[in-house]
C-alpha cells in the first residue's frame, strides 16, 4: 500500500508514530485481520488503522474470543494470526484459548498494549508483569521497549511462529512505544524455505518395508495438517497397505476421510489405545503427540514389542515418549516425497501381499460404517434425540464440502465416525481441552477461508464460555452456523465418573455441579439477544432440514438440538 504524503513528511521530520511503523509491517507481512478488544493502551494502535483501510479490526466483545478467533483464522488459513488484547486482565482473559493454541501449535502473533512505561514506577491501574504472565503459554514473550525495536521483534515474531514447532509469540506493547516517533526503516519480509528433507530415508523405506504386510498402523498427526500432507500420506498408506488413525484427541483430520484407508481417530485412554494397537507390529507416526491421553489408566498406549517409527520437523518429540528404533527430523510433506519412491521399490518383492492387506483394511472399514448405520437405526425412534442420531443427522446435512469446527464433546466421537469428505482440511477440533473456543474459532475459520460457510458444532455448557462470538458473526456477517448440543448437563464428566467404579456419584446418581437444568438456559433468547436467528429442534427428522435452511440463508444463525444422554 502506498504511503501518503502526511506520511512522508512524518518520515522526514522522525514523527512516525510506533503504532503506524507496527502497521507498516503487518501490511508487509501480509496480515489482514487484526483481532482485539480495545482498552485504553490500544488507543494509539486504534488511531493508526484510521489510517490503513486494508488492515481490518476484527472486534471481538471479550478476549477469550480474540484469541481462538485468530485460532481459527491460523489453522484455516495456513498462515500466523495477529491479535491485540488488553494489558495485564485482557490476557488473563485470554489465557484458556492461548493455551489451546499453545497445545495445538497454532502460529499466533499475540501482542497486548501496556502501560506508559514513564509511570509503571507508580503501579498504576492496569498494569502487569505481561511477559511473565504469558511466558507459560507461549514459545517466547518480551516486551518491546523503544520504536526502533518494532520492525527486529515483529518480524522475528512472525518468523518463529511458523518455525518448528509452530505456535504463539507474545510481545507487550507500551503505549509510550506505540506513541514514539521514529525513522526505523521496517525492512522487508524474509522468505523461509522450511521444507528440510529428513535424513535417513532408505533406512527407514527398507524399515517399514520389513514390517509384515497387515501389521503396520500409520497414525495422521495433527502436523500433516501444517504440512499439507494428506495426498502423501494417502500414497504411504496405499503402498503398504496400512490403515490411517487419526491422534486420539485431536485439532484437525488431516485427512481424507472419504479415503478407504482412513481407520478414524485413536481413542483417548491408554488401554483402550493400546488395545486398538495390539494387532500391530509397528506404527508410522507422521507427527508427534497423536496418543494424548485424559484420564489416566495403567500402562502405556503402545503395547509391548510394538515398535515406532515416526517423522516430524519438531526434533523436541521424537523418542519423547516412546522409545523407537528410528525416527527422522524433517518436514513431512517434503520427506514423504523423497520416501514414497524408495518405499515403491523396498515393497515390490512383496506386492501382492501389501495389495491383501490393503484389501482388508477397505474391508473393515466398510464393516465399521454399517455398525454406524445399524446404530443409528437403533436409535432413530428415540423420544428425546440420541446423540449418534445427531451427529449423523448434522453431518448429513452439512456435506463434504464445508467446514466444521467442532467442540460439542457429547457428539464429536460419532461426527468423526460419520465423515466422508475428500476435503483432508473439513474438520478441526478442540485439542487444547479448555471450554470457550469452538465459537470464536468457527468466526475465525470463515475469515480465514475468505468468508466461506461454516458450521461449528458446540456443546450446551461450551456454548457458555464465548457467547460473545455471536456478535462478531452477525456483526461481521459471515456464514457461520451454530449448532448447539444440548443434554443440560456436564455429560462428558458424569460419564467419566460412571467409568470409575469408586464414585459414590456414579453409584448413588447424584452428580453436584454437573446440570444446567434449573434454570434452563434458553439459547434461543441468547442468539436473538446477539441478532441472530435461531430454532429449536426437537425431531431428529427436524435437523437436516434445518441445518440446510441455515446454511443457505448466508447468515449467521443458530441451531439448538436436544439430545439425551446417553
Amino acid at each position: 500500500m502506498a504511503i501518503t504524503p502526511l506520511e512522508v513528511a512524518a518520515r522526514r521530520t522522525g514523527g512516525r508514530r510506533g503504532a503506524d511503523i507496527l502497521l507498516e509491517i503487518l501490511e508487509s507481512e501480509g496480515v489482514r485481520y487484526i483481532f482485539g478488544n480495545p482498552g485504553t493502551t490500544e488507543l494509539p494502535l486504534i488511531d493508526a488503522l484510521q489510517r490503513r483501510p486494508d488492515l481490518k479490526y476484527v472486534l471481538a466483545l471479550q478476549e477469550a474470543s480474540v484469541v481462538a478467533m485468530a485460532d481459527g483464522y491460523a489453522q484455516a488459513a495456513g498462515r500466523p494470526g495477529f491479535l491485540n488484547l488488553h494489558t495485564a486482565g485482557g490476557l488473563g482473559h485470554g489465557m484458556g484459548n492461548l493455551l489451546n493454541a499453545s497445545v495445538s501449535q497454532t502460529p499466533l502473533v499475540v501482542t497486548a498494549g501496556q502501560q506508559d512505561s514513564r509511570h509503571t514506577i507508580s503501579d498504576p491501574l492496569l498494569f502487569g508483569d505481561l511477559v511473565s504472565i504469558a511466558t507459560p503459554a507461549v514459545k517466547w514473550a518480551q516486551e518491546v521497549l523503544h520504536a526502533d525495536q518494532l520492525p527486529v521483534l515483529v518480524r522475528r515474531a512472525f518468523n518463529d511462529s511458523m518455525a518448528a514447532p509452530s505456535g504463539p509469540v507474545f510481545l507487550s506493547l507500551p503505549m509510550d512505544v506505540m506513541e514514539e516517533p521514529s525513522d526505523v526503516d521496517v525492512g522487508s519480509l524474509s522468505v523461509i524455505n522450511r521444507a528440510s528433507i529428513a535424513g535417513g530415508l532408505p533406512d527407514l523405506a527398507r524399515a517399514l518395508a520389513g514390517i509384515a504386510p497387515g501389521r503396520l498402523a500409520i497414525i495422521a498427526g495433527d502436523e500433516v495438517h501444517g504440512a499439507d500432507a494428506a495426498a502423501q500420506v494417502a500414497e504411504v498408506a496405499g503402498i503398504l497397505g496400512a490403515p490411517v488413525y487419526g491422534a486420539s484427541w485431536p485439532s484437525r483430520i488431516p485427512f481424507a476421510t472419504s479415503c478407504p484407508l482412513w481407520a478414524g481417530n485413536m481413542p483417548t485412554r491408554a488401554t483402550d489405545i493400546a488395545r486398538r494397537l495390539a494387532d500391530y507390529d509397528a506404527i508410522f507416526a507422521l507427527g508427534g503427540k497423536s496418543l494424548i491421553t485424559i484420564l489416566y489408566s495403567e500402562g502405556s498406549p503402545v503395547p509391548p514389542g510394538c515398535a515406532v517409527y515416526q517423522v516430524s520437523a519438531d526434533v523436541r518429540d521424537l523418542g519423547r515418549t516412546f522409545q523407537t528404533p528410528l525416527s527422522l527430523v524433517g518436514n513431512i510433506r517434503a520427506s514423504l516425497d523423497v520416501l514414497i519412491p524408495l518405499l515403491q521399490q523396498a515393497t515390490q518383492p512383496r506386492r501382492a501381499e501389501f495389495s491383501a492387506a490393503r484389501t482388508r483394511v477397505i474391508a473393515a472399514r466398510t464393516s465399521r460404517r454399517m455398525d454406524a448405520e445399524t446404530l443409528v437405526a437403533r436409535h432413530r425412534d428415540d423420544p428425546v434425540i440420541a446423540p449418534c442420531v445427531a451427529a449423523h443427522e448434522v453431518v448429513r446435512a452439512i456435506g463434504p464440502q464445508v467446514a466444521i469446527v467442532d467442540e460439542a464433546i457429547a457428539t464429536s466421537s460419532y461426527t468423526r465416525m460419520f465423515l466422508d469428505s475428500d476435503w483432508a482440511a473439513q474438520y478441526s477440533f478442540l485439542r487444547g481441552g479448555a471450554l470457550g473456543w469452538g465459537m470464536p474459532a468457527a468466526v475465525g475459520a470463515s475469515l480465514g477461508l475468505g468468508r466461506e460457510p461454516v458450521v461449528c458444532l458446540v456443546g450446551d455448557g461450551a456454548a457458555l464460555y464465548s457467547p460473545q462470538a455471536l456478535w462478531t458473526a452477525a456483526h461481521e456477517r459471515l456464514p457461520v452456523t451454530f449448532v448447539v448440543m444440548n443434554n443440560r448437563e456436564y455429560n462428558v464428566l458424569k460419564g467419566f465418573m460412571r467409568g470409575q467404579t469408586h464414585y459414590v456419584s456414579a453409584q448413588e446418581g447424584n452428580f453436584l455441579a454437573m446440570d444446567l437444568r434449573d434454570p434452563p438456559i434458553d439459547y434461543q433468547a441468547m442468539a436473538t439477544s446477539y441478532g441472530l436467528e435461531s430454532c429449536l429442534i426437537t425431531r431428529a427428522g427436524d435437523i437436516a432440514p434445518a441445518i440446510e435452511a441455515a446454511m443457505a440463508s448466508g447468515r449467521p444463525s443458530l441451531v439448538e438440538i436436544v439430545i439425551s444422554t446417553i
